[in-house]
């Protein structure tokens, strides 16, 4: 397989900047994600590494090698899109043989790669149907057989399985990663689902404005997001975001809001009066009866195994995740604590974490 390198990437279209100063490395038999709202710059990122866009500035190399001016045919990659592009007047067979055919692979060649691919994706019984007579699922099973064929050094993804439902995008999830770890491929995976980003990835790349705003493993980018951004856009239910300015007593940091003190992480590198914007993930407010913080109940969706409760906090909407089915009324004061480790400090101004 190959290592996939980006060395001060740029885009732009005409005076118009997308993109600038990409520097990123896939290692070999890495899955990596690149995530990101739309128009971040993710599938031009991608498009460029196949050889579908033009690099404006900068240079990616496959393997080792220089790809900008290589044909997108000679970069050794397989990409799986969007839409599955298949053929609707070829059987599922032909339709995951083209790129043999086409590349005249001799015919017991191309007749035991099909049957390897059908078989590894459970397709073996389609192999005679048209694309029409498939279900959504098997026919980006499809699309991914046709790339898996080709034997390639590096497998691109875009946005694959945007337009499944969601029990077949969990399915496919499972199926995409199930099938990386038994090649031991490299693999390039684009998409704005932050579910797929943590439940695939080796490390997510997050993009935002044409810039990588933060890189790492699925758990460093949830427990210490880099920036707001990235705070907001990761995690579900979103992260509660409380502003307000550092007060310093007895040499502990803390903001006050809605009548309640909080109590900021030893670390967080802040300052008496600094303007800061701390954030608390929902599972980490601890509702309990005698915890030393009330909330005014408002709202509460159950999801079934777990309760959403929206609360008030003085001007301040407040969200927190318990286990089980509470019966709390509206209007009720609910208790909770949050422990100081678990809050996220930002500067207010920049963004960035503390």
């Amino acid at each position: 397989m190959a290592r996939v390198e980006y060395d001060g990437i740029g885009k732009r279209y005409g005076s118009v900047e997308v993109m600038s100063d990409i520097d990123l490395v896939v290692e070999d038999r890495s899955f990596v994600v690149l995530l990101g709202p739309s128009g971040c710059g993710k599938t031009t990122l991608l498009r460029m590494t196949a050889g579908l866009e033009t690099i404006t500035d900068g240079e990616i190399r496959i393997g080792g090698n220089r790809v900008n001016e290589v044909h997108p045919r000679d970069r050794d990659i397989a990409m799986v899109f969007q839409n599955y592009a298949l053929y609707p007047t070829m059987k599922v067979y032909d339709n995951i043989a083209f790129s043999l055919q086409v590349n005249r692979t001799p015919k017991a060649e191309i007749d035991e790669k099909v049957k390897w691919a059908a078989d590894l994706l459970g397709l073996s019984e389609f192999l005679d149907r048209y694309p029409k007579a498939l279900s959504g699922g098997q026919r980006q099973r499809v699309a991914m057989g046709r790339a898996l064929v080709r034997d390639p050094a590096v497998f691109l993804f875009d946005e694959p399985l945007s337009n499944l439902d969601a029990k077949l995008r969990g399915q496919m999830r499972y199926e995409i990663r199930r099938i990386h770890d038994r090649l031991d491929t490299t693999t390039v995976y684009v998409t704005h689902d932050q579910i797929e980003a943590m439940t695939m990835a080796d490390h997510i790349v997050v993009m935002h404005g044409g810039v990588i705003e933060q890189r790492g493993t699925p758990p460093e980018v949830y427990d210490r997001p880099a920036s707001l951004f990235v705070a907001d856009f990761i995690g579900s239910p979103p992260m509660n975001f409380l502003s307000g300015r550092v007060a310093m007593a007895d040499g502990q940091a803390a903001i006050e809001l809605g009548g309640v003190q909080f109590t900021l992480p030893a670390d967080a590198a802040v300052e008496e009066g600094m303007e800061v914007t701390c954030g608390i993930r929902p599972g980490d407010v601890a509702v309990a009866p005698g915890a030393p913080h009330g909330a005014e109940m408002v709202l509460s969706e159950n999801t079934g195994p777990e309760t959403l409760l929206h609360l008030h906090l003085g001007g301040e909407d407040l969200r927190a995740v318990v286990s089980g089915r509470p019966v709390i009324e509206k209007g009720e004061t609910v208790r909770f604590g949050v422990d100081p480790a678990k809050i996220h400090v930002f500067d207010a101004v920049t963004g960035k974490r503390l």
